[in-house]
């Protein structure tokens, strides 16, 4: 048989591969579910404190993918706050905003931060907190003292709030984190020598294991293959190449 010939024949019995869809996955979210290492235990700290707070708001801020999300959904649990989208404040009244629950909670507010607009409503719903001795948790990427309010009252109120920070993760974390994040899709016989060959191979932060975790998922349904060292070697690489 000739080498064309050959090819022809080898093309129509190949298993085609297989494409791997987007699918929706649903990460823990409750509290024992929180990995708490030396970065981020002052910020369960405060959620854990709750209801024994000194002022009507809390900041969370934090670098992507730290966590505060998951914080906000630990707190929510706790204390039936109501998670409101940022962009409600330049859509709604404030006294509107303030009746979806008995706590409230504005998760990724930096981009709002400097809007007239969204800074007035929010003012003014800070206010009728206080009045009412309810209580809101935001979280932010960036520190309040680090940021350009178009308000000044509203950035002294900010400033004079307690802050939660969570810093980069170190080691221990980011192993902890890479294994929540592979059972989070259902990926739960990772050997410790994957992680122990990611670890120094990989960005110190929390996003960068959730893209390295999301890659070697789709590249081992693409192949159909577990997680190994192999298949993660050219996940990191894939990544530096961008």
């Amino acid at each position: 048989m000739s080498t064309a010939k050959r090819a022809e024949e080898d093309s129509k019995t190949r298993k085609p591969k297989q494409i791997p869809f987007d699918l929706a996955f649903r990460p823990a979210m409750g509290r024992e579910d929180f990995l708490i290492g030396q970065s981020n235990e002052a910020a369960v700290g405060w959620i854990d404190r709750w209801p024994d707070w000194s002022a009507p708001m809390l900041t969370l801020h934090g670098p992507a993918a730290s966590g505060k999300t998951h914080l906000c959904a630990v707190w929510s649990a706790r204390s039936n706050a109501a998670f409101i989208k940022p962009e409600r404040l330049k859509e709604e009244r404030a006294d509107a905003l303030f009746e979806s629950g008995p706590a409230l909670i504005l998760d990724g507010l930096d981009p709002w931060i400097g809007d007239r607009e969204a800074e007035t409503t929010l003012f003014h719903l800070y206010n009728l907190l206080r009045e009412e001795r309810r209580v809101m948790l935001t979280t932010m990427r960036t520190p309040p003292s680090s940021l350009d309010f178009a308000i000044p009252d509203l950035a002294s109120r900010f400033r004079a709030a307690p802050v939660a920070t969570i810093r980069p993760p170190d080691d221990a974390l980011l192993a902890s984190l890479l294994i929540k994040q592979f059972a989070d899709r259902q990926l739960k016989n990772v050997g410790e020598e994957v992680i122990h060959y990611i670890l120094p191979r990989m960005e110190r932060s929390f996003s960068s294991a959730r893209e390295i975790v999301a890659l070697a998922d789709r590249m081992a349904l693409a192949e159909k293959s577990r997680i190994t060292v192999s298949l993660m070697r050219r996940v990191l690489s894939n990544l530096q190449e961008g």
